[in-house]
């Protein structure tokens, strides 16, 4: 089975080219500033100028303020809300509410536990996002190459379409993939040279591997 790919953290008009180039189904804008892959939004603007009738744009957010969003959102021109960081299922309504937007919620996983919380937004948001748990102090949410028990998944059944995150790369995303069932992989450490750097040969790698098992 094959999966759609999202790779997350573009942030120059050669990575965005080479996931469309690759036939990636997403691209992902980082608008966390703590982020190598940050994005102002003069940058966004001008990839989401690139992407636009080419490839839907996800703005990736951890605990934003409506303010910070809206102007986000304009930039990028955005078509859906991931939500990184602790937002609850009641955030996750409003701002689907507020911006007409598709809301994609990650989930931080390291146990059972984290996966039985997807049930909490079976009606606030649109779409889950499973990706590992990075360790207490870090100072970013993801994009540090950490996997979690994909078994975990194995059986899963939730409410909601969702993907996989966390440490997938061109090697090991086709067994993710078959081991988890996963519909939809997403990508950012795993096809980087260095953190924040897109290496375009990963990134048609990832794909074909994602999307031709």
């Amino acid at each position: 089975m094959s999966a759609r790919v999202k790779i997350c953290g573009v942030s120059t008009p050669a990575a965005l080219d080479a996931a469309i180039g690759a036939g990636a189904d997403y691209v992902g804008l980082n608008f966390y500033p703590p982020s190598p892959r940050y994005v102002s939004a003069q940058v966004a603007a001008s990839l989401a100028a690139r992407a636009a009738k080419h490839i839907p744009t996800v703005g990736v957010f951890v605990d934003a303020g409506d303010d910070f969003l809206a102007d986000a959102i304009a930039a990028g021109q955005l078509d859906a809300i991931q939500l990184h960081g602790h937002e609850p299922p009641e955030r996750a309504a409003q701002l689907r509410s507020r911006f007409g937007l598709p809301v994609w919620k990650v989930l931080s996983v390291a146990g059972p536990e984290d996966i039985a919380s997807a049930a909490a937004y079976r009606d606030t948001a649109d779409f889950l996002l499973f990706d590992a748990k990075t360790p207490a102090g870090s100072a970013l949410p993801g994009g540090m190459g950490l996997t979690f028990d994909w078994g975990l998944l194995a059986a899963y059944k939730g409410p909601l379409p969702w993907g996989l995150a966390g440490g997938v790369t061109p090697a090991n995303v086709a067994d993710a993939i078959a081991m988890t069932g996963a519909p939809l992989v997403d990508v950012s450490s795993g096809v980087e040279s260095a953190p924040g750097i897109k290496d375009v040969d990963r990134i048609a790698a990832f794909c074909k591997a994602a999307q031709h098992i």
